[in-house]
């Protein structure tokens, strides 16, 4: 239709130019031959036609979704990318409680398709400005006769958007007959895999979690119909690299995937039920028209290009609000280590001591301190809220307002963690006390669900944390989704398994580090707190809980903060470990947020080197698992001019870092002598 369209103005436009009649003429002839082949198509696409099957390209025209309807009037989709398959016909279909399954018994009754182009910045993020074009068709389908107990058969709208680093697709149920809600018993999505591919996922087998654990490798075949995979599930095969995830989520629960249960490769969608419907319903009173969230599979010819996209912000509204208050940046932070600082007699959770980490913040240029649990009075149960907690007081021991006022003078801000319950409880007033006191957010902690009422929570959070203009950092969360682009206050969340596991546990290993960047950084920022700088030997490993060690190297741990996605980003050792070290300066001056991001080499699991650009400089970060190598980094990335080359590697111990300093240019390519459980970190400032 676009083409049509385009035909038509330019043969009048070229008339006109032309100030011939006799071009005018052919002109007005193509005119009324190209209506009338619209025509034609028009009614076609009105037609009910139960065997009916459209399709949508993307711009660049490799990736194509089509929607069909069998004989037997039952709704599929279908995926390709180049030409090859990506996913097989795969059933699309609701459970409503109002006449029962809606996808089965349909035909097709109309269509329309659109072009557009999403324009947008982004306060923080992994780009600071979007420019994409997309390609979208609206399919209308109706079933041929009405369900047992209705009166009219029902309609349904299937929206399919094509953009070129992947696809999406979405239900709409319209309002029928008056009826203005609907529960929603289940969500009938597959993704039905036409080989079997290798993937990655992370399987709680059970709703509601933490969502913190290992992506593992499994086999397509070997997911059951049992499992409870969380979003993104990565798969790839030789030239072909995907990822299911989901965004636009709201008035409605959280995605997971299961196998398809017929035998078949492949996934379904699965949907956390209500906490107050038995089990049965996974989402009620949702109004009419019923729009589901986006189902999204990005798309990319190898795991690492699937790093750059921005699909999942893409894909969500933008903002209601003016955002330009909110400040990315680095916190110090005294939970991780212990708030032990050897300068602070009795040092812990008091004021004094996080005076100096206020203190050592300004002294840093980090931007925040954050004050974990204990700072309000009744806190001290973590996931547990004690009898009389009151998160709008604070404890004698730490003078919020005061440290408040202290970080005011350094130009710190002051971050404080709440438990989740803690603050419902006191929702409106607490957060009208934090902006009183002048906190700059909150983080706050143990959800651990991600069902229709705690979705809406999250929505009721970083809506009503913006009117009062606090920052937010949610841990105990479920997958990002992009609502970062709606909230740009939302800078980072968990739903992670990060640094914290180190102080319990041997499970943060070099090859989970560098396979996150692969399946969870995909859809979203992750609060992993890195910045460990007691760093041993894997085997030498001892979790503890104060003062944890790291089971990677010093340099490794540096690369982090250039690979890992969180515009927020912990600072999580003592003040004491980066005393007098070097190499400490590279976590002081490395940017948060980016305006530009390129995958430059790696495997899951394996390895990884992404370089970033914040202004005129650019930023590489390398990590490898157990194993060690050396990778080559070309830096024609850089364009024109020169560049002072900061290097900071892996040397003889685990602690140890070798720097160096030189001029490159586009021209010179880096070699990077990565250690076991080891990385390197570059600075590349232009001259």
């Amino acid at each position: 239709m676009s083409y049509l369209r385009f035909s038509f103005s330019s043969s009048f436009r070229r008339a006109k130019a032309g100030r011939s009649l006799t071009a005018f003429v052919k002109a007005l002839l193509v005119a009324i031959v190209i209506l009338a082949v619209v025509g034609v198509m028009g009614a076609r696409a009105q037609a009910s036609d139960p065997a009916a099957r459209l399709s949508q390209a993307s711009p660049d025209g490799r990736n194509v979704i089509s929607l069909a309807v069998t004989d037997a009037g039952t709704v599929t989709y279908s995926v390709t990318h180049g030409g090859r398959a990506v996913l097989a016909p795969s059933v699309l279909s609701l459970n409503l409680d109002i006449g029962g399954s809606i996808g089965s018994g349909m035909a097709i009754t109309g269509s329309a398709s659109r072009a557009g182009e999403d324009r947008y910045d982004l306060i923080a993020g992994k780009v600071s400005s979007v420019r994409k074009s997309w390609r979208e068709m609206t399919v209308d389908l109706a079933e041929t006769q009405a369900p047992t107990g209705m009166s009219a058969p029902r309609r349904m709208h299937i929206v399919l958007r094509a953009y070129d680093d992947g696809i999406a697709f979405r239900y709409i149920v319209p309002t029928e007959g008056g009826l203005e809600a609907v529960r929603l018993y289940g969500e009938n999505t597959q993704f039905a895999f036409p080989a079997d591919y290798r993937c990655w996922g992370l399987n709680f087998g059970r709703f509601n979690s933490s969502h913190e654990g290992e992506f593992d490798p499994v086999q397509a075949s070997r997911i059951r119909d049992h499992n409870a995979f969380d979003a993104p599930l990565m798969c790839e095969a030789d030239g072909l690299a995907f990822a299911i995830a989901e965004a636009d989520l709201k008035d409605y629960p959280a995605l997971y995937l299961a196998g398809r249960g017929d035998g078949g490769p492949g996934v379904q969608a699965r949907l956390a039920p209500r906490l107050d419907n038995s089990g049965r319903a996974v989402a009620t009173r949702v109004g009419l028209p019923l729009m589901t969230p986006w189902r999204v599979v990005m798309i990319a010819d190898d795991p690492g290009q699937l790093i750059e996209s921005t699909l999942i912000t893409d894909l969500n509204p933008e903002p209601a609000f003016d955002a330009s208050w909110v400040k990315p940046g680095k916190a110090a932070w005294d939970w991780w280590n212990g708030g032990l600082i050897e300068a602070v007699p009795n040092s812990g959770m008091n004021t004094a001591t996080f005076r100096a980490f206020i203190d050592f913040a300004a002294a840093n240029d980090l931007q925040y301190v954050m004050i974990d649990e204990g700072w309000y009075m009744g806190a001290g149960g973590g996931n547990v809220v004690r009898l009389g907690a009151d998160v709008t007081r604070f404890r004698p021991e730490v003078d919020i307002p005061a440290l408040v006022a202290y970080g005011r003078e350094h130009g710190v801000g002051i971050l404080l963690w709440l438990n989740w319950m803690a603050l419902d409880a006191q929702f409106d007033a607490a957060l009208a006390q934090y902006e009183a006191w002048g906190v700059a957010g909150v983080k706050v902690d143990f959800m651990d669900r991600d069902d229709q009422q705690m979705v809406d929570w999250f929505h009721r959070l970083l809506s009503r944390a913006a009117d009062h203009r606090l920052l937010v950092d949610l841990h105990g969360a479920f997958h990002p989704t992009g609502m970062t682009r709606t909230y740009p206050n939302f800078l980072t969340q968990e739903g992670v398994m990060g640094a914290e596991y180190n102080k319990w546990s041997s499970r943060v290993t070099a090859t989970h580090n560098v396979t996150l960047p692969y399946t969870r950084m995909l859809v979203g920022p992750m609060d992993y707190t890195p910045g460990g700088f007691r760093n041993v030997a894997p085997a030498e490993f001892q979790p503890r809980f104060l003062l944890p060690t790291v089971p990677t190297t010093r340099a490794h741990g540096l690369a982090m903060y250039v690979v890992y996605d969180s515009p927020l980003q912990m600072v999580s050792d003592t003040p004491d470990a980066y005393a007098g070290q070097p190499e400490f300066d590279l976590i002081r001056t490395v940017p948060t947020t980016w305006d530009e991001t390129r995958f430059l080499s790696g495997e899951v699991g394996q390895s990884i080197v992404l370089a970033r650009r914040s202004g005129r400089d650019w930023y590489v970060g390398a990590m490898t698992n157990e194993d060690a190598r050396t990778v080559t980094v070309p830096l024609d990335f850089l364009g024109q001019g020169s560049f002072d080359a900061w290097t900071l590697t892996d040397g003889d111990a685990p602690t140890d870092v070798l720097i160096d300093s030189r001029r490159v240019d586009a021209s010179t390519t880096l070699t990077l002598d990565l250690h076991g459980s080891g990385g390197a970190a570059v600075r590349l400032t232009r001259r």
